[in-house]
């Protein structure tokens, strides 16, 4: 597919996405690298226009230059994002409770602490990406669940075979001390993130290395 094909659909598919305004959202493609650059008005909203490009086939990676712009000249100060952002995660019932702390400077936010499952490190983060006032999540929770490598491995191995989104034969998985190695071919974003997420899907992974490669 050539460049000014992609950059079509990749605009076609923002504007199909109805919690996106991409008025004020600029793309250029380059054999296949994708540069988004504009602004949006929540951060949630610029993850959800990464998440939109990376479903289009052909796109081989994505580079952000979008800024977070409140509307309005109102900024929220960073002890009322912090005490908002732990209200939203106290009404979780994903996250233990008290397991994450929250640092906040200047609209950007720290997330801190210990679960011992990705899903609750991702869902205190999908917790607070909407809050007016954030321009940025860091999240640095620590995921210290523990199992066998061997179980681990067996365990992502058979939830790749599962899916329908990914050829489970051309995809090498290693498991040592928490982490998790993907290597071998891939044919589209979709199967790199269902990969990716089968094997976040395992107890006791604290890390994932992605060496994942498009043909």
């Amino acid at each position: 597919m050539d460049d000014l094909t992609l950059r079509q659909d990749i605009l076609d598919e923002l504007e199909f996405e109805p919690s996106i305004d991409a008025a004020d959202i600029g793309v250029v493609v380059e054999d296949g690298i994708v540069t988004l650059t504009g602004h949006v008005t929540t951060y949630a909203e610029m993850k959800t226009v990464e998440e939109a490009v990376r479903r289009v086939k052909g796109v081989r990676g994505i580079a952000r230059d979008i800024e977070v712009r409140t509307p309005g000249s109102h900024r929220s100060a960073d002890d009322q994002i912090a005490r908002r952002a732990l209200d939203m995660i106290a009404w979780n019932t994903a996250i233990p409770e008290d397991a994450v702390q929250v640092d906040v400077q200047n609209g950007w936010i720290t997330l801190l602490g210990n679960v011992a499952w990705q899903y609750q490190k991702m869902a205190a983060e999908d917790a607070i990406k909407g809050l007016m006032g954030v321009y940025g999540i860091a999240n640095e929770i620590k995921v210290t669940g523990q199992a066998s490598a061997a179980d681990v491995k067996k365990l992502i191995e058979s939830a790749l075979k599962r899916s329908a989104e990914v050829e489970a034969k051309a995809i090498s998985v290693k498991v040592q001390n928490g982490t998790v190695i993907l290597a071998g071919p891939v044919k589209a974003w979709s199967e790199r993130n269902a990969a990716v997420r089968a094997a976040w899907s395992a107890p006791g992974v604290n890390r994932v290395e992605d060496h994942l490669t498009f043909p």
